[in-house]
């Protein structure tokens, strides 16, 4: 397992440069604020900032009017739950460094967005549930319904305090095959440029023929014939964790070394800028 443990540390240390900007139509002062500037690992969550953003620049909204911090690029309304780095690729892989994420802190979208109160605690929930659904779709939840509190503890603050060999001596349980046998299913989710997303039961080898289970494989077993023909056609690429993966991969070796901290693999269906009409 060494050498998945390197491809899943070179995956953990992934990140972002970000310039937080707070939104114009938000400010009561005459002054503007200086933008937040971060390095963000890419498997992170924009709202693990929440709390440090709403410091920074609440002095400069009017404060009866405070609401949930939540964060738009280009127009679009980030989803909290959405990794950084998927949310990146999908909108803005291809746009200078940093990524500017404009800051709201008043009239949360609630019709549009789900909220996560900005707590931690809500955040923690909603992750450990995920890890529990890859567990589920892969080992029946065997690992999972084994695991004592405090593994849980390992999972939860070795993600959230970046620490990488915490939260791995737990998680390796999680990817490791139960007597050398292939997953059941695999977790995975595939995302669009408006953030919607598609996922279905998909065994990592056809058990009618032994046939391996290929990206493309995948892919053509969830999404129509015509966005099939478009990732042919290099009209639509594939990234995961912001990489061009090979169609030819098998999903196995994928989910076991490119899954997210969440146990999901989260993939981008990408237009390039040179393929569009």
């Amino acid at each position: 397992m060494s050498e998945d443990r390197e491809i899943a540390r070179a995956v953990w240390e992934g990140k972002l440069p970000i310039k937080f900007v707070l939104a114009e139509s938000e400010m009561s002062s005459v002054e503007k604020p200086e933008p937040f500037y971060a390095m963000v690992h890419r498997v992170f969550y924009l709202s693990q900032l929440a709390d440090k953003l709403q410091r920074h620049f609440i002095e400069y909204i009017n404060k009866q009017q405070l609401d949930e911090v939540w964060f738009e690029y280009s127009g679009c309304k980030l989803k909290w739950h959405c990794p950084v780095g998927l949310l990146y690729d999908l909108l803005a892989a291809e746009e200078s460094l940093p990524w500017i994420v404009t800051v709201h802190l008043t009239d949360f979208p609630r019709s549009e967005l789900l909220r996560s109160g900005n707590s931690l605690d809500n955040l923690q929930s909603y992750f450990i549930m995920s890890i529990k659904e890859a567990d589920a779709l892969r080992h029946r939840s065997q690992v999972m319904s084994n695991l004592q509190k405090s593994d849980y503890n390992k999972l939860w603050f070795g993600f959230k305090e970046a620490n990488f060999d915490q939260f791995w001596s737990v998680n390796r349980r999680l990817i490791e095959r139960i007597y050398d046998e292939p997953f059941k299913y695999i977790p995975f989710k595939i995302y669009d440029s408006e953030l919607s997303s598609k996922t279905k039961l998909v065994s990592p080898v056809s058990y009618d023929s032994a046939q391996v289970t290929t990206l493309w494989h995948l892919l053509k077993q969830v999404l129509p014939e015509i966005t099939c023909a478009k990732i042919a056609n290099k009209r639509l690429a594939v990234l995961i964790h912001g990489l061009d993966v090979g169609l030819d991969i098998p999903v196995q070796w994928l989910s076991e070394n490119l899954s997210y901290p969440d146990n999901f693999l989260h993939i981008a269906l990408v237009s390039p800028k040179s393929s569009l009409d």
